[in-house]
């Protein structure tokens, strides 16, 4: 009797000292650089960047930054679409549109739209709370002329 009942004890203490140890998760899969771009430009789902507050705005090398000081940019994503939304743009940038990746490149993207910045390649830098959006507006014609040029926005992330 003694030994059924010590052979109950220590099958009982097997059972549940392998049934309380550490559980093993599945390892976190890694971003791909798509999906870190992406949270570069919106903060996971929605980030808004704007000159103000530190921000800065220069076309060839002048600064235009009193004619964009008030301006603001909204990049979204989720699963479906990539969009944006601007405020103050001074007919540059379209009001809103979607933006997308630039040839397979996350480091590049375009917004959609009619305005001059529209359909321009941009390029992106992130850095903490700062995004640089560096893009050329070619001479295509004389509607465009008065904001051809190559522009470069220094943007602080909006808190």
């Amino acid at each position: 009797m003694k030994k059924i009942f010590f052979s109950l004890i220590l099958i009982s203490w097997t059972v549940f000292s392998t049934s309380c140890g550490e559980k093993k998760t599945d390892p976190v899969p890694q971003k791909t650089p798509e999906e870190l771009a992406i949270e570069d430009l919106t903060g996971g789902t929605s980030q808004t960047w704007t000159v103000s507050g530190g921000g800065s705005v220069q076309r060839d090398g002048r600064s235009e930054t009193n004619i964009y000081q008030n301006f603001e940019i909204t990049f979204s994503a989720n699963n479906s679409s990539k969009t944006y939304q601007t405020f103050n743009n001074n007919s540059l940038f379209a009001a809103n549109g979607n933006w997308e990746f630039v040839s397979g490149r996350v480091d590049r993207i375009r917004l959609s739209g009619t305005a001059p910045a529209s359909g321009q390649e941009i390029s992106f830098n992130r850095t903490g709370n700062d995004l640089r959006l560096q893009f050329n507006i070619p001479v295509p014609n004389a509607r465009i002329e008065a904001v051809a040029g190559g522009y470069v926005f220094n943007l602080r992330r909006r808190q």
